[in-house]
């Protein structure tokens, strides 16, 4: 069976990954939906080798040469996918970036995910570790995700009780580890939305700058300022 055209060998992580580490991979493809992962999967050689899924490179500290296929997942493209009496759902192609996401959503009138901002990755790594901070994580907002299955060669769709969400913990760390790609996230935003101001430290950042009755962005704003002082 005939190698995918687009395999690179011996290619540079320098670029995908936060701390800029020139580590290589012995074989690499970046992944722009379901094609790619089925003709890996279909390829015997290809198939047998060690694989690294890649994101935004945040969560990620390369310590030599990765000897396998590192798939570079980096489909893009969010769209507003249907409502319900509660929620607006919002669909993120898993190679976005997630703070760029984040404030897509607010761009477009729809909050619920503010308290997120400023997390470095991608929207296909959030439910791996079911990402977090400013009391909120991502289960709040989850509805449903798709995902390739390595072990059998399906699109799989996965609802909420279906991840296992922990605290910073899902599927995808345990029944799923080294078997689901994702591809693609869903999120029901609700259209009654409530600032959560739990958080001790992000309440005490919206009062000091005086605001009584804060918007999403605002909310937003605070997260990042109090992310940038501490970064």
């Amino acid at each position: 069976m005939a190698t995918p055209p687009d395999i690179r060998h011996g290619q540079s992580l320098r670029d995908l990954n936060t701390f800029g580490i020139d580590a290589r991979a012995a074989c690499y493809l970046q992944v722009g939906g379901i094609d790619e992962l089925r003709a890996v999967r279909d390829h015997p050689a290809l198939s047998a080798l060690p694989r690294l899924v890649l994101g935004g490179g945040s969560n990620l500290l390369l310590l030599r040469d990765f000897d396998g296929l590192v798939l570079h997942v980096a489909n893009r493209g969010v769209a507003v996918s249907g409502e319900d009496a509660d929620s607006v759902f919002v669909t993120a192609q898993a190679g976005e970036n997630w703070h760029g996401f984040v404030q897509w959503t607010l761009d477009h009138g729809l909050p619920g995910l503010e308290n997120l901002s400023l997390i470095p990755g991608s929207v296909g790594a959030s439910p791996i570790q079911n990402i977090g901070a400013y009391g909120s994580e991502l289960a709040d907002r989850f509805h449903s995700l798709k995902a390739f299955d390595f072990s059998s060669g399906e699109l799989i769709s996965l609802a909420k009780g279906d991840c296992a969400f922990g605290y910073r913990d899902s599927v995808f760390k345990h029944a799923l580890r080294d078997r689901a790609v994702i591809l693609e996230v869903t999120f029901a935003l609700p259209k009654r939305w409530r600032p959560n101001l739990r958080y001790a430290e992000l309440a005490a950042e919206i009062a000091a700058r005086g605001i009584t009755e804060p918007s999403a962005q605002d909310i937003s704003d605070a997260v990042i300022a109090i992310r940038k002082r501490k970064l």
